[in-house]
């Protein structure tokens, strides 16, 4: 994939503000580039947003404005897909152009926080931040920094497409759809099972962190002949959740997948949750 990640941080409340910038391009899934500046924006400083980032209008001295950088800036934008983490960024590069009477060009942008609501499940509603999304997936990075939180999107991305099997294009049509993986999910997780294999006839579907990906696990799953959705259904017979989360047993640590089929047992359907160990146990006892 290739792409270009944005990440800037702004002087106080207005967006426009913006005295850091940070970009990190990405070429066939690999950090290839990077560049950062500070950036005069000609405005005060609040001490909360200092706190936030820790530069103050004594660093941005000598520093270049927003239009002094824009022809780089629109020519990057111009040439590739634009990675951002919530929309904050292209909104404040967007109120930047405007106070300088200056013209974006035609970009595509792609939000990585949509991304994330859509790849994992626990951030479909909330906790889908920058830091929070980056634990995940286990990069570690320096918040609040602009080249920092631009490189992070960008893992983000990457570690999203892992995960899925959805390419550049794939992203910028799925955060278009619903975050309901029940509707949305990429047809790459749906599987149809080997009618040779141990499980033929069950339909199996995963929640919850797993060791491997989602992915994986699916091509496990197929070829033990199990049929693989990417929703609780009337047809699942088998509900397999990672193994933390299968320790959360109380009230809505569940996910909604867990609740649902626990809802369908109640009412009689036959569904077998069990924990990806087991399920790993079943694969091994397979090969």
């Amino acid at each position: 994939m290739n792409f270009i990640a944005i990440d800037v941080e702004t002087a106080n409340a207005d967006m426009s503000s913006i005295c850091q910038m940070g970009i990190a391009e990405f070429r066939d899934s690999k950090l290839t580039g990077e560049w950062s500046t500070l950036l005069d924006p000609r405005t005060y400083f609040d001490d909360i947003n200092i706190g936030i980032h820790g530069i103050g209008p004594e660093n941005v001295i000598g520093a270049p404005r927003f239009d002094n950088i824009f022809p780089e800036l629109s020519k990057l934008l111009r040439e590739n897909v634009a990675v951002i983490h919530t929309h904050f960024d292209r909104t404040a590069i967007q109120q930047a152009a405007t106070l300088h009477n200056l013209s974006l060009p035609q970009t595509t942008w792609l939000d990585t926080a949509r991304v994330a609501r859509r790849t994992w499940e626990e951030f479909s509603h909330k906790g889908y931040g920058l830091a929070s999304v980056c634990n995940k997936i286990g990069y570690e990075f320096k918040h609040h920094d602009a080249l920092e939180d631009a490189k992070a999107s960008g893992e983000i991305l990457l570690a999203a497409s892992k995960e899925t099997g959805l390419d550049l294009d794939g992203w910028i049509k799925r955060v278009k759809q619903s975050i309901d993986l029940s509707t949305g999910v990429p047809s790459s997780i749906k599987r149809v099972g080997n009618p040779e294999g141990l499980l033929s006839g069950e339909v199996i579907v995963f929640t919850g962190q797993l060791q491997v990906t989602k992915r994986e696990a699916a091509d496990l799953a197929a070829k033990m002949g199990c049929d693989v959705g990417p929703g609780v259904t009337k047809k699942t017979t088998i509900l397999c959740v990672g193994n933390q989360d299968i320790e959360k047993l109380a009230g809505h640590t569940k996910s909604s997948k867990h609740r649902k089929a626990e809802d369908l047992i109640a009412n009689g359907q036959r569904i077998r949750i069990i924990r990806e160990a087991d399920f790993m146990e079943m694969v091994a006892f397979q090969e």
